[in-house]
């Protein structure tokens, strides 16, 4: 109280309120150790006060600048808990047997030649009958490299990622999901919800590329396709939906019209049964503008008509679509293998088969010429259906093309791993990661695989 007397009236002010600071601290403290039980006395010390010379050459009261000094004696009755020691690592500190020394004492041991024993040395043994020899004198052993898992790690070549996928997914007009019976665990969602809810599930695994395939009513398929290119049709208002609620998924479209044409094929057929080119390039064009005016940012030709790409380039281009890309199916193969896929978008030709568009299976530098036409015509990217028989193609593909190389795991080949799967005949897990690192290991930047949530799941730890 002396200070207040001997300042002005300013400098009284200043010290009120430190005093009164300090006093409401103090009863803080006292509450708080009332709380928690502890018999305890405080010593509380201020700093010394001094003089500051402040600006104007005014003179003000201060304190020390650290906080008050607070000492806490715990009754005998209060438990000593054990010092925590915080490190940077989360690793568990190994425990070894201390031998008491200090730092200059261990070192002072070292000059003088006296260091602490190392574990003992043990050499495995083999078992009972391994034959005693001279070892081979080879410069050379491979599988020091695979001797322990974090050197598998090290120097493995091929990695997987959730972003190399690209997930098919099949959607009709009704509001229930549907099972397909050829294709365990894929559904034929619907486009207001079930769609949503699995783009959902997997963009929460990692997966961000999508490829849309739709379940046309009979009654909307004619002979020339018409309803491809209906801007209000199934895949326009499904790609303007995903992209309103999920605008930084990729979306890749199918640009055929079998899943429109009442014949099933992937053009128009004359009435000789013939495939007619060029009319279905047209049809082609406008069907993918439609997508890219919806929203798609790739869009697939996977009919296999000749100069369908250069034409689709130039169609998107006249309409402003610059920066939408093609997906050239280049290599698409008339496969025993896309039986599970017909069903699901009850898709089969009404007649004869696709052996006059699409390639033969025994023919190996034909994916050569494709390859060399779409790029000419301006592909952004090029595919190879099916995937995994067909890896010598993705090979070939990769080592003649600096394009991005896209592999389709196919329906036959999804529903051979899940039906060995369901009779134990297999790992399901473990031949599924195995056959996509295959792919990606022929080549392929991008894999389209009906697997695409489940293998992005595992690599991510989840099951």
């Amino acid at each position: 109280m002396l200070l207040l007397i001997l300042f002005p009236f300013k400098d009284k002010a200043i010290i009120l309120f430190l005093l009164l600071s300090q006093s409401i601290v103090l009863i803080l403290l006292l509450q708080l150790h009332h709380h928690q039980g502890m018999a305890s006395t405080i010593s509380y010390s201020l700093g010394s006060v001094g003089l500051v010379r402040g600006i104007e050459d005014q003179r003000y009261i201060g304190l020390r600048p650290l906080a008050a000094q607070v000492h806490f004696h715990a009754a005998p009755f209060v438990k000593a808990q054990r010092s925590m020691h915080v490190k940077a690592s989360n690793e568990q500190e190994t425990k070894v047997k201390s031998s008491g020394l200090s730092i200059e004492e261990c070192e002072a041991a070292a000059v003088a030649g006296k260091f602490p024993d190392p574990p003992p040395f043990v050499r495995p043994s083999g078992p009972k009958g391994t034959p005693v020899i001279t070892p081979q004198e080879l410069t050379k052993r491979p599988r020091r490299n695979r001797k322990s898992p974090a050197l598998r790690a090290a120097f493995q070549e091929t990695i997987l990622s959730p972003a190399n996928f690209v997930y098919p997914l099949f959607i009709h007009e009704g509001e229930e999901d549907t099972p397909i019976g050829a294709m365990p665990g894929c559904f034929r969602l619907g486009w207001r919800h079930g769609l949503l809810d699995e783009v959902y599930k997997a963009r929460d695994v990692g997966v961000n590329s999508f490829v849309l395939f739709p379940k046309v009513p009979d009654a909307l398929k004619s002979a020339s396709g018409d309803e491809a290119y209906n801007d209000n049709g199934l895949i326009p208002r499904s790609i303007r939906l995903l992209k309103d609620k999920y605008p930084d998924i990729v979306i890749y479209t199918d640009v055929a019209l079998d899943p429109y044409s009442s014949d099933g094929h992937d053009g128009i057929v004359r009435e000789d049964g013939v495939i007619m080119n060029d009319e279905t390039v047209h049809q082609l064009c406008k069907q993918a503008v439609s997508q890219a005016r919806a929203g798609a940012d790739v869009v697939s030709p996977s009919d296999m008509m000749d100069g369908r790409v250069g034409a689709i380039r130039a169609a998107l281009d006249a309409e402003g679509f610059h920066d939408v890309s093609i997906m050239s199916y280049t290599a698409k193969y008339a496969s025993a293998f896309y039986g599970p896929f017909r069903e699901a978008l009850d898709s089969n030709p009404r007649f004869g088969d696709k052996k006059t568009y699409q390639m033969n299976p025994a023919n190996y530098r034909e994916a050569l010429i494709e390859t060399e036409a779409d790029e000419a015509e301006g592909a952004d990217i090029l595919l190879v259906k099916p995937a995994l028989p067909y890896l010598d193609v993705v090979r070939l593909l990769r080592d003649n093309s600096a394009l991005p190389i896209a592999a389709y795991q196919v329906s036959g080949e999804y529903s051979m791993i899940k039906a060995g799967g369901v009779l134990k005949m297999i790992d399901e897990e473990k031949v599924m990661m195995e056959s996509l690192l295959c792919i990606k290991r022929a080549g392929a930047d991008i894999i389209l695989t009906y697997f695409a949530r489940q293998a992005a799941g595992v690599l991510c730890g989840m099951r």
